[in-house]
């Protein structure tokens, strides 16, 4: 039985922090493989090592003294190294960043540093050998994941060590420059250990007990899911519910090593199990919503559009002409609806336009802002008649006009527009028929 744990930064900001993570770590020998973030935040009004290391980094680009952020950041590791009564000293690590710096090694070099030096205290820490991710971590030339040969090396690698720190965040290009993940891809370095070392159990430690049904921001103390799919996970990071980098799914779903979603605050809550299947039922007809504003519909009518053949080819040729992709695409017999973000839109609405009458030649096109879509998932719906007509009931209740609904063939969910201003209200009443009202 191998686990391997990830821990986020609002876990590892402080030498506190850092001794709950070892205890959490020291209460289960399965815990063999840490993967730790850089240092967040202490309290709100603190700074991220990884943004301090970002703006230390653009002091060098501009060719300006950076010495003195740079010891701001070594004195946040020395204030935790100090409060573990480690003995153990940074200098010789920071003398040679900020030797790379002066030799502009780069922003991705400079961000990873965040990861590698909490990866290196962990270590200490732990009693645990230090894997440098650079070492096992591969991007091809043109700075894309090189998934093979990373399994290969990393595999190869951990068979021989019983229990490894591996810093999430960055790896390594074949000329040897550093290349960092998206923000947030700890959570996909922990997947790719997982894989490499044949995890019973991928373990994600962060501030919150497992995923919430809905955001906490528009619901009050929202209920916790306890098992979700891929599959539901996948659509609700989509619509924008964060808790783990959606790119983290991938390589666990390959090998199809379950995740846990825990609080390292309350380690004893169970969290949110992420599976590939199950046969649980969720305790409700939904698993979670989750939704986005600032949307545009660009609604097409045309007489007898659905007899001829390649129009919806045509239409959306317009906009991959603009560089523009879209997010859904409901129809009719005569008329056809394209919904994309608002911001990448509006500066070539007119363009759009022109090119959809060129290529198309519909009789009319009217467009509608401000939307804002929601995303109601739930492996649950597929067997409960009537989810849709409830959530008709509850926004109609609510006083909120549907601009637009639309649900996959795999019933797995239902997407509806709003217009932005409805968007809160719309959650919350979604929320109180299914969740609330358990109907």
């Amino acid at each position: 039985m191998i686990k391997v744990v990830k821990f986020g930064g609002s876990s590892l900001a402080s030498a506190e922090q850092f001794a709950k993570v070892g205890k959490i770590i020291q209460a289960d020998k399965e815990r063999r493989y840490v993967v730790p973030s850089a240092p967040g935040k202490r309290n709100p009004k603190d700074t991220k090592v990884t943004d301090m290391l970002y703006a230390c980094y653009a002091l060098v680009e501009a060719e300006e003294d950076f010495r003195v952020p740079l010891m701001k950041i070594k004195d946040r590791y020395d204030t935790i190294i100090n409060g573990l009564n480690l003995k153990l000293s940074l200098e010789d690590e920071f003398r040679k960043i900020s030797e790379n710096f002066k030799n502009k090694a780069g922003v991705d070099y400079a961000a990873s540093r965040g990861e590698y030096l909490n990866g290196i205290i962990m270590a200490n820490y732990l009693g645990y050998e230090f894997v440098d991710a650079a070492d096992v971590i591969f991007f091809d030339k043109d700075g894309n994941f090189d998934a093979d040969k990373t399994n290969k090396v990393l595999e190869k690698k951990l068979a021989k060590t019983e229990r490894a720190v591996i810093p999430g965040f960055y790896g390594s290009t074949p000329d040897g420059m550093i290349k960092t993940f998206s923000r947030g891809g700890s959570d996909i370095t922990g997947s790719i250990v997982s894989r490499a070392v044949h995890a019973t159990c991928y373990e994600n430690w962060t501030d919150v007990s497992g995923f919430l049904v809905a955001d906490p921001r528009i619901i009050d103390n929202p209920q916790t899911i306890k098992t979700i799919t891929y599959r539901e996970l996948r659509e609700l990071s989509y619509m924008g519910a964060s808790v783990l980098h959606e790119d983290a799914v991938f390589p666990v779903r390959k090998a199809g090593i379950p995740i846990n979603i825990r609080n390292t605050n309350a380690p004893e809550d169970e969290g949110t199990w992420i599976v590939e299947s199950t046969c649980h039922q969720s305790k409700y007809t939904i698993t979670g919503i989750a939704g986005k504003k600032g949307f545009v519909s660009v609604n097409i009518d045309k007489d007898m559009m659905n007899a001829e053949v390649g129009f919806g080819r045509k239409v959306l040729t317009a906009f991959e002409e603009n560089d523009i992709s879209f997010e859904h695409m409901p129809s009719g017999i005569d008329t056809m609806t394209i919904f994309v973000h608002q911001p990448e839109f509006e500066g070539k609405e007119q363009a759009v336009i022109s090119a959809i009458h060129r290529l198309a030649k519909p009789d009319s096109i009217e467009l509608e802002g401000d939307l804002a879509l929601i995303a109601v998932v739930g492996r649950g719906m597929k067997s409960t008649r009537g989810t849709a007509g409830r959530i008709f009931s509850a926004l109609a209740h609510a006083n909120i006009n549907v601009k637009m609904i639309d649900q996959g063939s795999s019933e797995l969910n239902i997407i509806i527009g709003v217009s932005n201003a409805d968007f809160e209200n719309a959650i919350r009443a979604i929320y109180d028929i299914f969740v609330e009202t358990q109907l």
